[in-house]
């Protein structure tokens, strides 16, 4: 199901150019739309490019993305193909963007993790519900 959601998400983002499926508004999000991006990935055994829709904040200008899958126990297999393949693209509206993913280390983490909650309180619980640390991931602008 969920799947299917994503896909039908990121061809109407790509469609509208973000105008539709540019806001995540389900949970904390209903009362605080959250932004969402286009993440390429290419699968790490496959080479398959896929691409994942997912909530971010910015930081100067970096954009930073978390790992959270709902709060599941393992990491979502796009954070697996970013640990393999971390130069990729992102879409924000209707920019595409080259970029290099970083997991924050533990000082970044700390100082990034409030202001992800500020943005999407959810993340909190997410945390809560699993043993894992769930990781947030810089993503830096490249030059292609």
């Amino acid at each position: 199901m969920f799947k299917v959601v994503g896909r039908a998400q990121v061809w109407v983002y790509r469609r509208t150019g973000g105008r539709v499926g540019g806001k995540w508004r389900i949970g904390a999000g209903f009362r605080k739309p959250v932004p969402t991006l286009l993440l390429d990935h290419s699968g790490r055994k496959s080479g398959i490019t896929y691409t994942t829709p997912l909530l971010y904040i910015t930081d100067g200008a970096d954009t930073i993305i978390v790992a959270s899958q709902g709060g599941l126990a393992k990491h979502p297999q796009w954070y697996r193909n970013l640990c393999a393949n971390p130069d990729t693209h992102i879409q924000i509206r209707r920019d595409r963007l080259p970029v290099r993913a970083v997991t924050a280390d533990p000082q970044q983490r700390a100082r990034l993790w409030p202001m992800l909650v500020d943005a999407y309180a959810d993340f909190d619980t997410y945390q809560a519900w699993t043993e894992r640390e769930i990781p947030v991931i810089i993503l830096r602008p490249r030059a292609e």
